[in-house]
């Protein structure tokens, strides 16, 4: 059995250097640093300080490290370049002897990203997602002006349905990128569909793949939650070397919106986990000395879930990207300064994350919403709440200021690190999450269950999709043989029709 090997670092001063080589201090203090062992892919260095975590992987033989001077390390990194000055000599050549150790299998390096989205299944579950795949289909077929005679690129294109609406739309050729293996299936489907004369399935990275030819548009679905997760924009970004001058992007823009929450239930829920970690006699042993890191660990967990507009206490705060103009470093590190006036009393548990994208045509522009005002089905993405480990109290009228940091770590994700503080007050608290490691909290089991087969059973004979592509606000569910008013009534409904098909009861 191995063991995992850590290696603490103390007094160490970290600064990152700009493109000219100026340097700042990323921390006012010295800092400790955590090195620890990561098969396949190297060595794990982890800064755990509130301020600004980070996380990153030094690879094999140190190929990303260089010693400067005798206590210096200069480690490049594709999201800044950071220089490590150790306490001492022995710290620094402990530090390097280790990376140079690194046995690596490079055979297991593949992006899980790329196994998941190499699932059928998970193909299925965004295509699915109605609100998600009307969006893209509304937003390329009602702007043919972009699309006809065009020359087309579809990022992370999976099973190939936006180079279907692109082709649809009157595209001249279409090359559809794909990294992970549904790349095969995305291309049975072009040849089964006779449309291999126009779209062409590209297997490979966007990074290290060639076109034959510049691009008029790039169309792509890169959003993860709180918009920047699975760090797939800055593929997206990328793929602007192959775009030509004036060419257009779907989505072209994307807004983050932040606002402050409050949820005694939620909190309580990560506090009770937690505070078993509290108990002095568990079969005789005390777990007390655990308590503190349960906490933390607890509470660095997003939570993903659908939640009700009313929790939150003040008015959002926008945070915009504009795609067409903004380059992938600067996605590495954003921070977005906040300032909220309370709208009403009450304890502040946390913050909530939503966003939109526009895909912006010629002729027309499209929204795509995450945002907890949405009517059902909403999305799969839902809203992402990132909690305070102590929450805060706050009166209404009352100025909550603070910011977000969001910082990309080595797991195609961001460390997010959350501050507010009321204004004029010593009132402050501060939380970091790992936004790659989130709870899905919110009706899990309801969706497990629609997607389950007695459900797709049942809604396979109901024009349920089709009544609200025509806008109406009644749905047919064709075997309980009702029609509804309203999402509020689906789930009676849907009770109502395990009932009489006999699924619920026996």
């Amino acid at each position: 059995m191995s063991t995992i090997c850590e290696t603490f670092f103390k007094g160490v001063k970290v600064k990152r250097l700009d493109d000219e080589g100026n340097s700042v201090n990323v921390y006012n203090k010295p800092v400790v640093v955590q090195l620890e062992e990561y098969d396949p892919k190297g060595m794990l260095v982890k800064i755990t300080e509130k301020s600004e975590q980070k996380e990153f992987i030094v690879r094999k033989g140190g190929g990303n490290l260089l010693r400067v001077g005798r206590k210096g390390i200069f480690v490049k990194l594709p999201t800044e370049s950071l220089l490590l000055t150790f306490a001492s000599d022995e710290d620094s050549n402990q530090f390097t002897d280790a990376v140079m150790k690194i046995k690596a299998d490079k055979s297991a390096s593949v992006s899980s990203d790329c196994e998941f989205y190499g699932h059928l299944e998970n193909q299925q579950h965004l295509m699915q997602d109605f609100t998600r795949t009307s969006a893209y289909q509304k937003a390329i077929l009602d702007n043919p002006i972009d699309f006809s005679g065009k020359v087309i690129l579809d990022v992370g294109a999976g099973s190939g349905i936006l180079s279907f609406f692109a082709q649809q739309s009157g595209a001249k050729r279409v090359y559809a990128v794909e990294a992970s293996s549904i790349a095969v299936h995305a291309a049975k489907l072009v040849a089964a569909n006779n449309v291999d004369d126009v779209i062409k399935v590209l297997s490979g990275k966007i990074e290290e793949i060639q076109l034959p030819e510049q691009v008029d548009v790039i169309i792509s679905e890169p959003m993860g939650y709180m918009l920047l997760n699975e760090r797939m924009l800055e593929t997206f970004l990328h793929a602007k070397k192959f775009l030509k001058p004036g060419g257009k992007m779907f989505p072209s823009r994307g807004e983050l919106y932040v606002a402050p929450f409050t949820d005694e239930a939620l909190y309580m829920e990560q506090f009770n986990q937690a505070k078993f970690w509290a108990t002095q006699d568990f079969h005789g042993v005390n777990l007390s000395s655990l308590r503190n890191p349960a906490m933390t660990e607890y509470f660095s967990h997003p939570i993903v879930d659908t939640i009700d507009i009313n929790i939150c206490t003040a008015k959002t705060q926008r945070h915009i990207i504009d795609f067409q103009t903004a380059l992938k470093k600067d996605l590495h590190r954003i921070e977005i300064p906040l300032e909220f006036h309370m709208l009403h009393s009450g304890t502040v548990h946390g913050l909530a994350f939503w966003w939109e994208v526009a895909l912006i045509g010629s002729n027309v522009t499209v929204m795509l919403s995450t945002a907890p005002t949405l009517e059902w089905p909403g999305t799969n993405w839902e809203q992402v709440r990132c909690l305070l480990s102590e929450p805060i109290f706050a009166k209404e009228g009352q100025l909550l200021t603070g910011r977000v940091l969001m910082v990309a770590n080595a797991k195609e994700s961001y460390d997010v690190t959350i501050t507010v503080q009321i204004e004029g007050t010593n009132t402050v608290s501060t939380n970091t999450l790992d936004l790659s490691s989130p709870i899905y909290r919110s009706e899990s089991s309801e969706r497990e269950a629609f997607s389950s087969a007695p459900f797709q059973k049942f809604f396979s004979s109901s024009p349920i999709y089709r009544s609200r592509q025509m806008q109406t606000d009644w749905t047919w569910l064709g075997p309980v043989g009702v029609w509804v008013a309203g999402a509020g009534c689906i789930a009676a409904a849907v009770l109502l029709g395990l009932l009489n098909a006999g699924w619920l009861g026996k």
